[in-house]
């Protein structure tokens, strides 16, 4: 069952969000409380939403979280922030419907677009997205400011 996150869901997400980096080799990178996810996700102005799978037992073994980006070119756009599926749930066309109910979602708040990054060694992801017709392009490089960066 697909449907969106709930409060109580943040600490199952946080837990996949863990799995996640993990799987993309950078475990010690994931800062985040739950505390300050629960925060940002479920006050009165929340920064980002999600959509979970809940499988028949009740346990929460995907998730895609989003956030409403502002493009000077484009408008108002879905980031994708991430998607997983855990390794047990997959093959089961639990990615397809998380990304269609992501599809659906931008249609309904009239977004102008979804955008998302992923790692040019994920082979899998990269054919997960060329189902969808997803454009590529390598010519960006990420750039960002940590914490201590900004505080200096």
């Amino acid at each position: 069952m697909i449907r969106p996150a709930k409060l109580s869901d943040c600490a199952s997400i946080l837990t996949l969000i863990n799995e996640l980096a993990v799987f993309e080799r950078a475990p010690k990178e994931v800062t985040v409380s739950l505390t300050e996810m629960e925060t940002a996700g479920f006050s009165e102005n929340p920064v980002w939403w999600a959509f979970v799978h809940e499988n028949d037992h009740g346990i929460i073994d995907a998730f895609a979280l989003y956030y409403i980006r502002y493009s000077t070119w484009k408008g108002c756009r879905m980031y994708l922030e991430d998607i997983l599926v855990t390794e047990n749930a997959r093959g089961k066309g639990i990615g397809t419907q998380l990304m269609d109910c992501l599809i659906q979602e931008a249609k309904e708040k009239k977004l102008n677009g979804i955008v998302w990054q992923v790692l040019d060694w994920n082979e899998k992801a990269i054919q997960f997205y060329q189902k969808y017709q997803a454009s590529f392009d390598s010519e960006w490089i990420n750039c960002s400011l940590s914490t201590t960066q900004i505080n200096q």
